[in-house]
């Protein structure tokens, strides 16, 4: 019996260390209904997102990335995310992945990398530099792949064709508030 105490006790003494040791968890204010001038910028080797207003950060949240993370996306069916600047060109309330912010990738310099790399035509290029200057949604059928969202269903691992994936909760709480236009810069 004795030595069960003494057991008991020295487990205490680690479990009483290691909880005064640990970083308390970072209590955050909850974010306004309405925010004014967001930005989104997504850091792929830290995976995570942040949520700006201006330049003051409100959230960070965890993100998973593309079943090829490090990389920029090349091409479609790569499963790389892309890196450079976008904006929010589409929301959908009806994604399979809960909700979702569509991205404006591939942009005017996917394209000019596109089309030296032979990827693209000169057609496909004047589509999508036309739907930058526009601000639409471009082509999403070419050879550069498309379709990149900000959605739901997780960000435990990396997991998707090259979006950016949110738990739900999250996602929920980022597509409330976030417009289309919003800027995304991805960075690596």
């Amino acid at each position: 019996m004795r030595r069960s105490t003494v057991a008991s006790a020295t487990r205490l003494v680690a479990l009483l260390a290691a909880l005064a040791t640990a970083t308390p968890p970072a209590l955050s204010e909850p974010l306004p209904e309405q925010v004014v001038s967001p930005r989104i910028v997504v850091r792929k080797a830290r995976r995570e997102l942040l949520l700006f207003t201006g330049e003051r950060l409100l959230k960070t949240y965890r993100a998973a990335l593309g079943f090829n993370p490090v990389p920029p996306k090349a091409r479609q069916g790569d499963g790389a995310t892309p890196e450079g600047r976008y904006v929010v060109c589409r929301k959908n309330p009806r994604s399979q992945f809960l909700l979702s912010l569509g991205l404006s990738y591939p942009n005017a310099a996917d394209a000019d990398r596109g089309l030296s790399a032979g990827l693209i035509d000169r057609r496909q290029h004047r589509r999508i530099v036309e739907s930058v200057r526009s601000g639409t949604c471009p082509p999403w059928n070419t050879p550069l792949g498309g379709e990149i969202f900000i959605h739901g269903r997780g960000s435990a691992t990396d997991w998707t064709w090259g979006c950016v994936a949110l738990d739900d909760a999250d996602v929920r709480e980022l597509y409330a508030r976030v417009p289309v236009g919003t800027p995304v810069v991805i960075e690596p």
